[in-house]
């Protein structure tokens, strides 16, 4: 049987120092994703993003680029570039417009929810009330009785005739500024 030390003092690593192929390969590809997600955006956006000038007219060339080949060579090219490049701070914008709608999709279908529940139920009108002690109270309840209107008259109608929602966008509205006069104080 071979004696086998038993030295646990040296690292695992067997001397290394930097990171290995796989690593840097992975690293490489991950930044011609993010050189993708650069040739995707717009032209606005593009100009908000901390981005070096041979970096911003490279991706501008690969957006302009028709042919298959050509944008992969220059989407290889971003990808190279984007080794300069401050990643994360681009990372960070890209996640904060990406992020940014889907709380206001959220917002949207909450306003949207609470809109139904007010058409539906008298009683929700207090608790909006309670939450927004300085809504028009008056206002309120002629965009709901309107829109209560306009759902019974929208449920006669025959097949193929437009439905009536003005009542209906202007309650959504009154709604959202009521949530929007809030979030900025």
């Amino acid at each position: 049987m071979p004696n086998i030390p038993e030295n646990t003092d040296e690292p695992a690593d067997h001397g290394y120092d930097r990171p290995s192929k796989s690593q840097i390969k992975r690293d490489m590809l991950e930044l011609q994703d993010l050189g993708k997600k650069l040739v995707e955006l717009s032209t606005d956006r593009l100009k908000q993003l901390p981005l070096s000038e041979s970096l911003y007219e490279a991706v501008r060339q690969a957006q302009r680029t028709t042919s298959r080949e050509g944008l992969r060579r220059q989407i290889h090219y971003v990808g190279k570039l984007m080794r300069h490049a401050d990643a994360n701070a681009i990372r960070t914008q890209l996640d904060i417009w990406e992020n940014g709608s889907r709380e206001e999709t959220l917002a949207m279908h909450r306003i949207e929810a609470l809109r139904e529940l007010l058409i539906k139920d008298d009683d929700a009108l207090t608790g909006l009330l309670d939450a927004y002690p300085g809504a028009d109270v008056q206002h309120l309840r002629t965009l709901i009785r309107a829109s209560r209107k306009e759902a019974q008259t929208n449920a006669a109608l025959h097949a193929g005739q437009d439905p009536q929602r003005k009542h209906y966008r202007a309650l959504f509205q009154a709604i959202k500024a009521l949530n929007d006069s809030t979030e900025q104080k």
